[in-house]
Order: C-alpha cells, then structure tokens, then sequence
C-alpha cells in the first residue's frame, strides 16, 4: 500500500510539471520569439502568401524550386521519408528527381546537382536551399521570365543568409520568389 501511495503521489506531481509547468514555460518562451510564437508571416498587400520556416511548392515556370517534400508540403503532416539512403525505392524517387531537374536544366551535368535539391528534409517542410542550388537555377529563371541573368543573379545573392552562430548559408526559397515576383518583366535577355 505504501508504494501504490508513493507511486500515486509521484504521477501526480509528474502531471502538474508536464501538463500545467513545462507548456507554461514553452508559452512563455515564445513570447519572446517574433511573432510572439506564432510564426512568421509573410504578406504582400495585406493577403499572407505563406510563412516564413514551412517550404511550399514551386513549379510553376520562371520560379526557383525548394526541396523536395516527402509530405507534399502538408504542414499538418511534418515528416520526413523515413527511407535510408540505400534503399532501393528512395533511390529511384532520388534519380527521377534528378532527372526532372536535368530536363528543366540542360545545361548542367549530374554531377552539378546539389543534393540538397532532390532530397527532402528530415521535417519535409525546409523553406531554404543552399546558395548553390539557387545559383544554378538562375540561367533557368531569368530564361524563363526573360530577365537579366545577372539582375536574378544578384536577386540571388542579396537573398543569402548566413548563419546564425554555426551551420551553413542558406536561401529562403519563398522569400527569394516573392521578390523575384515583384520584379518588372524586362525585355532585357541573356
């Protein structure tokens, strides 16, 4: 009887750190991040286009294209592909992939494709590639939006985020299209 008290005692102490202190504290901390928690949203004109950290699709012609998603960019479904790298379905979706962008990017080899840009996060949601992968994307890009190669070079490079405390420079792949979407169609080619 002594234990089952003891045991009863213990839970009970276990709930009101975990269900009433720990998520207090979590909301507390929040506060303090921008936005106050609840992510950051991006608008244009008043209308959210979309946060800031959750990728979204982009296949549209004339648009830079983020990572691929295992979720198919379902926020309310984070996760990631759970196939390693040797399995054999993960390595046939990964090379039709690298395909797909070989045809959209004929000037390129194989070897030019960044990996970061035919295979999905962990989350399935990462809203930034890296510089190289951007980069490569330009010639495309301003082909397909008739623009300067060199304006969407820059838009590029202006987009460039450098970390933080450590890790690696990154692009926010929406933030990047935004822009380029708010630049004026020039008659301007390569």
């Amino acid at each position: 009887m002594k234990n089952i008290t003891s045991m009863l005692r213990l839970t009970l102490v276990l709930i009101v750190i975990f269900c009433i202190y720990y998520p207090l504290m979590v909301f507390g901390v929040a506060q303090a991040a921008p936005n106050n928690g609840k992510g950051e949203i991006l608008t244009i004109d008043g209308k959210t286009v979309g946060y800031k950290r959750i990728g979204q699709k982009f296949d549209k012609p004339g648009f830079f294209w983020g990572r691929p998603s295992a979720v198919d960019y379902n926020a309310a479904g984070s996760a990631g592909s759970n196939k390693g790298p040797s399995n054999p379905d993960y390595l046939i979706q990964v090379q039709k992939r690298i395909d797909a962008f070989l045809v959209a990017h004929p000037y390129l080899k194989k070897s030019d494709v960044p990996a970061d840009i035919v295979t999905a996060s962990g989350s399935g949601l990462d809203p930034h590639i890296s510089p190289q992968a951007a980069l490569i994307q330009v010639k495309r890009v301003a082909k397909e939006r008739n623009l300067d190669e060199s304006k969407v070079r820059s838009l590029v490079e202006k987009h460039i985020e450098k970390p933080t405390v450590a890790g690696t420079e990154t692009v926010n792949v929406l933030e990047l299209n935004l822009e380029l979407q708010q630049l004026k169609h020039s008659n301007i080619s390569k």
